[in-house]
């Protein structure tokens, strides 16, 4: 009683888990649909269950004993074991419902209605026409054996069955080099004896150099792991290792992954490699260098050609100290950072690079041509986290702040602009834990904040993503509508992105907050005149003689202008503008002026309004 008012107060506990497949069929069993008689007892204690790979052989048989499908080789079958899923493959409803009552080892005899087997009622294991589907048969069934297995391919191609597991968790994928031992047999455990090997066998992973099968089992296998993988015929593609596959069924290959050396293609194209040549400690990645993180390297530097000279060895030319420097501050070539932060501490790489990832962008050694390719093998002795600001006081926290924005600007002056954003927006995270305790504390870290925003939209309109730098200005002038710096700014994204009356009203609300920017804000309007006026000469140049062309060429002419528009306006980036990147301003909270209405036609075509804009024709009607 107490039981069921649990269950009606508690209207999750009346929820069931939906019925799978599988279960939806085993409704259909009747009493004395399937009986179970041993012939053999199995070992052990355990069976199968949902989610295990069965491994049997099965011998139907009419009820006088007439064999009408055997899986074994004496009763004409081909001697190759059934592999099957329980829960995942198609199995005969009496077979799903009798393997999990069977011990390993154990020969069972299966007597089953025909309801129960192929004579199932959408039944999803098809029959040859002439199968005896209507009548009640015996299926002898040797459970030959049951494991928990790790599914590779979705179709149960490629199964993998762990014999013993391996360290970490780091798997091999492409390009990385791959030695393991492999053999293979049949299904009827025939020895393949182009695949048995005493010695480890190397290959690179997605080179096509081994059965794609084996390789996609050998992808989620880690260091030291054995294993058995089961191969079908569909993923034996031919292959260096395996080149005759034609009479296989299937292939079971045991390997024991010995070893995989890490190779990166860094940028997707072949041109930067990492290549791991010792291994280093701790998990990768997760003890790899962060972010503005001090390293502490040894490297030689080669050239990549024809005698691999060295140009450079810090044990040599550095008098044996190392080389330390801090991630994310444009210190060395960009190439050998992007490598270094993926190495553990005591780790030996070997890098390949091409030279606009090396010297070619990057002050080059004086025995260093240009154009140069270039192979560096680098050490990384340890490195020192950069520092967590939890405890810190409000100063110091303020302080070190301040040293990463002087870094970012550095970096901006450089023309490093992803990294001086990385910087600023480094500092931007952090500042959501930071709690101004007063007024003067609260005043001091807005100002910085909006500084940071403000060098953000900056990086963004030099990286020719002026949306991004408008998102950035909005979130300084949601707050305050009258932020001089943050409406010069958007005012040159929106001038950037064509958006020519937005930036008229920033620059134009310059000067109604702030008197003092009005030569600034003048001078800002100058240059939206000329740009005007170019997109209007180019437009009118386009325009020139269009409603004298036939129908059929309108739209081909539409097209051209709408691309010539396109180029004016990125064009239009204004390449001599000054930012100043460490002055602050005085906010002045102020309301802003209401955002002007947008027609339903500038929404579908906005760069069709700043045209028709442009021409002087933005008051006219669609009919």
């Amino acid at each position: 009683m107490a039981a069921e008012e649990v269950s009606e107060r508690d209207p999750l506990a009346q929820k069931k888990k939906p019925l799978s497949d599988d279960d939806k069929r085993r409704k259909k069993m009747v009493p004395g649909g399937l009986m179970k008689a041993t012939i053999r007892p199995g070992g052990g204690e355990s069976t199968p269950k949902d989610g295990d790979q069965v491994v049997y052989h099965c011998t139907v048989r009419t009820l006088d004993g007439v064999v009408v499908n055997s899986s074994k080789s004496e009763f004409g079958g081909k001697g190759i074991p059934i592999r099957q899923v329980l829960g995942k493959s198609k199995i005969l409803l009496g077979l799903l419902e009798g393997m999990p009552t069977m011990l390993k080892g154990e020969v069972a005899m299966f007597k089953i209605k025909s309801q129960l087997h192929y004579g199932e009622e959408d039944c999803p294991v098809p029959v040859p026409s002439n199968f005896p589907k209507d009548d009640e048969l015996h299926f002898e069934i040797e459970m030959i054996d049951f494991f928990k297995p790790k599914v590779v391919s979705d179709d149960l191609g490629v199964v993998k069955k762990v014999i013993s597991e391996g360290q970490g968790w780091e798997t091999p994928r492409e390009p990385y080099e791959i030695k393991a031992r492999i053999s293979g047999k049949t299904c009827d455990g025939k020895w393949i004896s182009s695949c048995e090997w005493t010695e480890p066998y190397l290959f690179t992973f997605g080179k096509s150099e081994i059965p794609k099968g084996l390789e996609m089992g050998i992808g989620t296998m880690t260091k030291g792991e054995k294993a058995l993988i089961f191969v079908t015929r569909q993923y034996l593609t031919d292959s260096p290792m395996l080149p005759l596959i034609e009479d296989f069924e299937e292939i079971h290959f045991e390997v024991e992954l010995v070893h995989f050396v890490q190779v990166r293609d860094m940028l997707g194209d072949g041109r930067l490699i990492k290549r791991r040549i010792r291994d280093g400690q701790g998990d990768f990645p997760m003890d790899c260098p962060l972010h503005d993180s001090r390293l502490r390297v040894h490297y030689k530097g080669m050239l990549l050609d024809n005698e691999n000279s060295l140009f450079y060895d810090t044990r040599i030319d550095n008098d044996g100290q190392p080389l330390e420097f801090s991630s994310g501050e444009g210190l060395v070539p960009e190439g050998f950072e992007m490598c270094v932060r993926l190495m553990l501490p005591g780790e030996i790489a070997l890098v390949t690079c091409p030279p606009d990832y090396a010297y070619d962008k990057f002050p080059r050694p004086p025995n260093v041509p240009a154009g140069a390719h270039i192979q560096w093998e680098i050490e990384l002795l340890g490195f020192e986290m950069p520092p967590d600001w939890t405890g810190l006081n409000f100063r110091s926290i303020m302080d070190d702040a301040e040293k990463i924005r002087t870094t970012g600007n550095r970096l901006f002056k450089e023309g490093k602009f992803e990294l001086a954003k990385a910087k600023y927006e480094k500092v931007l995270r952090e500042f959501n834990h930071v709690n101004p305790q007063d007024d003067e504390e609260g005043k001091e870290f807005l100002n910085a904040r909006n500084l940071l925003n403000l060098n953000v939209a900056a990086c963004f309109l030099k990286l020719g993503e002026s949306r991004k730098s408008i998102e950035n200005c909005n979130k300084i002038l949601d707050a305050n509508p009258g932020h001089v710096k943050a409406l010069y700014r958007r005012g040159m994204a929106y001038m950037t992105a064509g958006d020519f009356q937005e930036a008229r009203n920033d620059f134009e609300s310059m000067i109604k907050y702030d008197k003092s920017s009005e030569p600034d804000a003048s001078a800002a309007l100058l240059k939206l005149k000329q740009k005007e006026q170019e997109v209007e000469r180019k437009a009118r140049k386009q325009f020139k003689g269009l409603f004298d062309k036939k129908p059929g060429e309108i739209s081909d002419a539409g097209s051209e202008l709408n691309n010539e528009s396109s180029d004016a306006v990125v064009d239009g980036k204004v390449a001599d503008q000054k930012e100043d990147m460490t002055d602050d301003t005085e906010s002045i909270p102020e309301d802003n002026d209401a955002s002007p209405r947008v027609s339903w036609f500038s929404r579908l075509w906005p760069t069709g309004r700043r045209l028709f804009t442009a021409l002087g024709m933005d008051r006219c009607s669609i009919l």
